[in-house]
């Protein structure tokens, strides 16, 4: 089985709004969708998305039924370019050469890039791996923003990063509170990675980290309850985990969701408003959300 690729030139507006469709079709199965302007000009985009574990034949299929109604006749067009990719990482090859993000004092960067961390700056150290979080993407800088906001005004004694990828959202708080943080993740992938980060950027003794879904596991009870979570995932399991993820908040605590697009907002503000939190913060990247609640009598 291949990593199929399927490309779709159209004209910027129209390659775009294919692409927040695709985003919305194909994120459960988490796979990577992007636009790019791919003519000299700037008159053509292109909506791409890659289909993991496939053969081109499903592949046409798949996409065929998922974007049924974006197709004259429901046919993919003729136009589009479809091909399987050698294998290759193409997490790590689509992170090579990506220049440090910035977000407030906390920057981002490769090993390449540590001459770009200033004096009063807090450097993460993320190589290229197979794990989603780098910091260069609209929820992980604002999770980014968000966090160090939150901490100007309060002190957190039970951390969690839920979700952690890369392990960017939990060592940021490591390094910025230098207390121990909570790290978990569906994907062992990802937390083996999240533990190797901490450990590279000096946290590893404030890093605790563990694979587990969502937040059944009888593990979470031994570390919280949690006045601070981050969760940077997707809306359908952060809708899933709401009542779950809520009886997990001590009585008075902050929630910082992201991994949204901004037409998921209503739903999300409506079901945790439901467990009795409420809103008290939004930011905006790029059409991707991140919503801060707040639980108890605490304003954030």
């Amino acid at each position: 089985m291949d990593t199929i690729r399927v490309r779709i030139p159209a004209p910027e507006a129209e390659a775009k709004a294919l692409s927040d469709i695709m985003e919305a079709r194909f994120e459960d199965d988490g796979f990577p969708v992007a636009v790019f302007e791919s003519s000299k000009d700037g008159k053509t985009w292109t909506a791409e998305v890659l289909v993991l574990e496939s053969t081109v034949d499903d592949a046409i299929n798949l996409v065929e039924m998922r974007l049924f109604d974006q197709f004259e006749g429901g046919v993919i067009p003729s136009f589009a370019e479809v091909e399987a990719l050698p294998d290759i990482n193409w997490v790590a090859k689509s992170l090579e050469g990506l220049k440090p993000v910035r977000a407030d004092r906390v920057i981002v960067h490769g090993a390449h890039d540590r001459d770009a961390v200033g004096q009063s700056d807090i450097g993460i150290e993320i190589e290229a791996a197979q794990a989603f979080g780098t910091g260069h993407h609209g929820t992980t800088e604002g999770c980014l923003l968000e966090l160090q906001r939150l901490l100007k005004r309060h002190k957190y004694h039970r951390m969690l990063d839920l979700g952690t990828g890369t392990g960017v959202l939990g060592i940021a708080l490591a390094k910025l509170t230098s207390s121990e943080v909570l790290a978990t993740d569906i994907d062992p992938i990802a937390v083996e990675a999240a533990i190797d980060n901490a450990r590279k950027n000096n946290v590893g003794p404030h890093f605790k980290a563990f694979t587990g879904a969502g937040v059944d596991d009888r593990r979470f009870n031994e570390f919280g309850p949690f006045d601070l979570v981050v969760a940077n995932i997707l809306a359908k399991p952060l809708m899933q985990m709401s009542a779950k993820l809520c009886s997990n908040l001590a009585h008075k605590s902050t929630l910082v969701l992201s991994g949204l697009r901004t037409e998921h907002g209503p739903r999300i503000i409506s079901a945790y408003g439901q467990q009795g939190l409420k809103l008290v913060h939004r930011r905006e990247i790029d059409g991707w959300l991140t919503l801060t609640f707040a639980k108890g009598n605490w304003d954030s």
